[in-house]
């Protein structure tokens, strides 16, 4: 049947023997499908726009027009869908656009509450757009259960929209916690999970009715893919919403871009794995070095967030971590420019390692310390990225 109105969200179903195996082995063969013509291993890329019609007039083969719907966008659709144990996932032509057309999914005059340490793009949207679209939107402390409870609207409150670990001050929020929150509230919960990624956390598994993810973060994971997703627990009336309005507004990924995500998919774990790793080493080296005032990152014990971190987060705690450089903003621009390994430039989740200071990006009003420097960390030597870091600290200072 055709998906003309793009309310799937979900690739045709996998072999017989692609399930009980693990998510790590069914994403490394991207769900184990082989190709029906060449028997190729690898899903093909299908670029076409348009499909032709039956003589009966139908689509037998399932397919109209490309805007709402593509193969290779279902392939990937289906491997992410399997990560996160979710009804159906949608890919979208960046993060921005899946949350965007989330938060269009609802109606004006709802009321949404969101984090005050969240991705600044995003909650400059809800600052700007939100009330031009008739949403009411508070932002709050969210990894304090009392103030995301104190901010909920009985019967008003439609999204409680979460970010762990939060970007750029790495918070972390409960979401077992604010689903009960929401859910009693009569509202949904959406995670931005794009710290995390499903490797590390399963919000849907924790009660969330929505995740997000920034796709050309680390999912994708090697600079060259601009990618949304939103994955749903439950393919009800507003996920089709959503489809309906990623259809309509021509909001869905193109095919090279999903092509060349199934690909990175199939890394995930590694990639993940690695990079958490080397965050963990980068974080605790870095916590005793004379020219770093402060850690930030949920792996450290003495964090804040820790242990609601080690509650919900499996096998690592995120590639992302954030240093209040001591000397304060001078100090920290200077280090920035200073390093040769790491590389000064935006975004986050990549194989190479990025350095950011990113008060001067968010501007006025961030919450950022203007001491600050966002690390992410990349799959090159930990040691090799410390060196580089601390060469660079002691050129700052001295």
């Amino acid at each position: 049947m055709s998906r003309t109105d793009g309310s799937q969200g979900n690739a045709p179903e996998a072999p017989e023997d692609a399930g009980g195996f693990s998510r790590r082995s069914r994403a490394v063969q991207a769900l184990g499908r082989i190709d029906p013509i060449t028997k190729g291993v690898v899903p093909p890329l299908h670029v076409a726009t348009t499909f032709i019609r039956d003589p009966d007039n139908a689509y037998s083969s399932g397919f109209v027009y490309a805007r709402p719907d593509n193969a290779t966008v279902r392939e990937a659709e289906a491997v992410l869908a399997m990560l996160e144990e979710a009804a159906g996932a949608m890919l979208f032509g960046s993060g921005m656009a899946a949350a965007t057309v989330l938060f269009g999914a609802l109606e004006p005059g709802d009321h949404v509450v969101a984090p005050t340490v969240m991705y600044w793009a995003l909650k400059r949207w809800l600052r700007e757009e939100g009330p031009r679209r008739g949403l009411s939107v508070d932002f709050v402390d969210a990894e304090r259960p009392e103030a995301l409870r104190g901010a909920v609207r009985a019967g008003r409150t439609k999204l409680v929209w979460i970010e762990t670990p939060g970007n750029p001050l790495w918070t972390v929020t409960d979401i077992a916690g604010a689903a009960e929150i929401a859910h009693a509230a009569g509202a949904r919960l959406a995670v931005d999970s794009t710290a995390a990624s499903p490797v590390h956390t399963r919000p849907l598994a924790l009660g969330a009715d929505l995740v997000m993810h920034s796709g050309t973060k680390i999912l994708n994971g090697h600079s060259d893919v601009v990618a949304g997703v939103l994955a749903a627990r439950e393919a009800d009336a507003f996920w089709a919403r959503i489809g309906a309005l990623r259809a309509s507004g021509g909001a869905i990924l193109g095919p090279f871009e999903a092509y060349l995500l199934t690909r990175s998919l199939r890394t995930l774990h590694l990639r993940a794995g690695a990079q958490a790793a080397g965050a963990l080493e980068l974080a605790t080296r870095l916590s005793t070095h004379p020219h770093v005032a402060h850690v930030l990152y949920p792996g450290l014990a003495d964090d804040p967030g820790h242990a609601v971190a080690a509650r919900q987060m499996e096998g690592g705690f995120g590639y992302m971590l954030s240093i209040r450089v001591a000397g304060g903003e001078a100090a920290a621009i200077a280090t920035a420019a200073r390093v040769r390994l790491w590389k000064r430039a935006t975004s986050l989740g990549g194989v190479e390692s990025l350095i950011e200071h990113r008060a001067s990006v968010e501007g006025p009003g961030t919450p950022c310390p203007t001491d600050l420097l966002r690390l992410s960390t990349g799959i090159e030597d930990p040691a090799d990225l410390y060196v580089d870091l601390d060469a660079a600290l002691r050129a700052a200072h001295g």
